[in-house]
């Protein structure tokens, strides 16, 4: 078996077990089964009770349940929450387009600019400019998002008004939701740039004294036309994993961004769950977020071949 359908059959299996938790948990769980799956603060009476029971199927045995479980996966219907009164399939897609809104930016603007500042800080280490550069965004990565949202939200919308305080739009205008995105999005493209940057300088550092570099010195190469051109490849692994960890990262939310700044998105709704015990969506969500993880690991392991042949030749 080739090693791309070792990876496709591990990540299947994978999802087969966590789609299968995802049942089993609340069944599992100390008291009745109905009120683990609608939540404990749903209150009903005892008919009500009784008719929800046999409409989910919880009177069928535990193999009819688990095979109508698969079949309501299979065609995206994830339950209903008692809570929010509508279907958890449309609250998560409701919720999601504003998470995307914020976090695609964010991620990708940290992708691109923490991996090229941070090659650049590790081939040119020592210099003046380089250790300021480390300093700040060490300084940024070791800071909480959650307090980096809040000194942001106070200088500049409390302090100077430059951005408003809270949600996503007043109007609901293309440049009125752009004004309300753009300091959470530039909040959070500053974590992702500092954290990308620590992990690729690092890379860096350690692929400058691999003798395949001293080769291309040798060669008569030079400069930053060795680390583009035969460094920086190499380098990128461990960012192509922090990448595609970040896909769960999307879907899950900023979850302190978006309660800093009172944003209806998929991290709110995954704590406001929380809070309301509404499991239906809880386990939704979760099923969501653990599905683009997997995904996109495999998409990493994919992509480490075509970029290190020394992975494909392993």
């Amino acid at each position: 078996m080739s090693p791309a359908k070792k990876r496709l059959l591990r990540c299947i299996l994978a999802l087969f077990l966590i789609v299968s938790l995802n049942f089993i948990i609340p069944r599992s769980m100390p008291g009745d089964p109905l009120t683990n799956l609608l939540g404990e603060d749903a209150y009903l009476t005892e008919g009500s009770a009784s008719e929800l029971r046999s409409l989910m199927g919880l009177d069928l045995p535990l193999h009819e349940q688990y095979l109508a479980y698969w079949r309501s996966i299979l065609s995206f219907d994830l339950g209903y929450s008692y809570h929010l009164h509508s279907s958890v399939s449309s609250l998560i897609l409701s919720r999601m387009k504003w998470t995307l809104l914020l976090a695609v930016p964010s991620l990708s603007a940290g992708a691109i600019f923490g991996t090229i500042l941070g090659g650049l800080a590790g081939w040119k280490r020592g210099c003046g400019m380089e250790r300021v550069n480390t300093a700040f965004f060490l300084m940024i990565y070791c800071t909480p998002p959650y307090f980096l949202s809040l000194l942001a939200l106070y200088l500049f919308s409390f302090r100077l008004g430059l951005f408003p305080l809270k949600g996503l739009y007043s109007t609901g205008s293309f440049l009125d939701i752009a004004h309300h995105l753009m300091l959470p999005i530039l909040v959070m493209s500053l974590f992702s740039v500092s954290r990308n940057f620590m992990i690729m300088r690092g890379s860096v550092l350690v692929e400058r004294r691999s003798l395949y570099a001293a080769y291309a010195r040798a060669k008569g190469l030079y400069g930053n036309e060795i680390l583009f051109r035969h460094c920086f490849k190499n380098a990128l692994l461990p960012i192509i994993t922090i990448i595609a960890l970040d896909f769960g990262f999307i879907f899950s939310g900023a979850l302190f961004i978006e309660i800093v700044f009172s944003m209806n998105g998929m991290g709110n709704l995954i704590y406001d769950s929380l809070l309301s015990r509404d499991y239906p969506v809880l386990q939704g969500s979760f099923l969501i977020v653990t599905i683009m993880v997997i995904l996109a690991n495999l998409l990493a392991d994919l992509q480490y071949s075509r970029i290190d042949p020394r992975v494909r030749w392993q």
